[in-house]
C-alpha cells in the first residue's frame, strides 16, 4: 500500500465524520447528527461528492456516503469538515452489511452512482441494481422511498431496467442522456471523479429514479440470468 494511502487510511480514523464498521448504530443516527432530518445514502461513493454534494443542496437532510475504500472517503470527508457539513457522514464498510447498520424504514433514498457495472456476466450478482442488492435496500429503506441510479454504462442502464420490468417496479424518472434535457435539477448536476474519466466512453450520462415498491421473489434471478445469457449469446 502507498504511503499517500497509508496516511489516509490512519487520518480518518480521528475523523468524527467517519465510522469503520460501526457496531450498535441502528436506529441512532438522528442521535449521531443531532437532527431528526431524513436519511439518504450514498452507496459505493468513492470520494463523496454526491453525499457532499447533496449535503450543500440540503440541509435539511442528512447524508451518509458508503465505500470499503477509506482512501477515498478520505477526500470526502475532509471536504466535509472543512465546510462544516454537519449533515454529511461517511461508513468505511462492505454494502452488504447495510443491515447492520441501518433499522427497518430508517433510509428515505439511496444514490448509487457511477457504481463498477461488472460487465462480465460471471459477475453479474455483484451489480448493485441487481435483485439480490435491491432486496437488501429494501429492508431499510421507507415504504415510499427512491433508488437513484446515474451512470455512464448503457450496460447497467439496460439491466437495470430489465430488473425493473421483470420485478414490475416503479420508475419514477428515466432518462437515457440526461445532459440533453433543457433544464436539468441540481441534484442531477452534481459531478463525480468518476464521471469526469467517461469510463465507458458512451458520451451520454444514464439515470434512473425508482421505488422498490414489490417483493422480489427469488426465482425470478434465474428468468433475468438467462435473460442476459441468450443476449451474450
Amino acid at each position: 500500500m502507498g504511503q499517500k494511502k497509508l496516511i489516509r487510511f490512519e487520518a480518518i480514523r480521528h475523523f468524527a465524520n467517519v465510522l469503520e464498521y460501526p457496531q450498535n448504530m441502528k436506529g441512532k443516527w438522528q442521535a449521531f447528527f443531532q437532527n431528526n432530518f431524513p436519511l439518504t445514502l450514498e452507496l459505493a461513493c468513492g470520494k463523496g461528492e454526491y453525499a457532499v454534494g447533496l449535503g450543500r443542496l440540503y440541509p435539511q437532510r442528512n447524508f451518509i456516503g458508503i465505500d470499503i475504500k477509506g482512501n477515498r472517503i478520505w477526500r470526502g470527508a475532509k471536504t466535509a469538515l472543512e465546510e462544516d457539513l454537519r449533515n454529511v457522514a461517511f461508513i468505511r464498510s462492505h454494502i452488504d452489511k447495510l443491515t447492520d447498520y441501518f433499522e427497518p424504514a430508517e433510509v428515505s433514498e439511496i444514490w448509487i452512482t457511477f457504481p463498477d457495472p461488472q460487465l462480465r456476466g460471471s459477475r453479474a450478482k455483484k451489480r448493485l441494481t441487481h435483485p439480490r442488492f435491491l432486496r437488501l435496500y429494501q429492508k431499510v429503506l421507507a415504504k415510499d422511498g427512491l433508488v437513484h441510479l446515474k451512470t455512464d454504462s448503457p450496460d447497467l442502464y439496460h439491466f437495470t431496467l430489465a430488473v425493473i420490468d421483470l420485478f414490475n417496479l416503479e420508475i419514477v424518472i428515466q432518462s437515457y442522456n440526461v445532459y440533453a434535457q433543457d433544464d436539468i435539477s441540481q441534484e442531477l448536476s452534481i459531478k463525480t471523479h468518476y464521471e469526469g474519466l467517461d469510463i465507458a466512453q458512451s458520451n451520454r450520462i444514464h439515470y434512473l429514479r425508482f421505488r422498490i415498491n414489490r417483493d422480489l421473489p427469488v426465482e425470478k434471478d434465474e428468468v433475468l440470468k438467462q435473460m442476459f445469457r441468450e443476449q451474450a449469446d
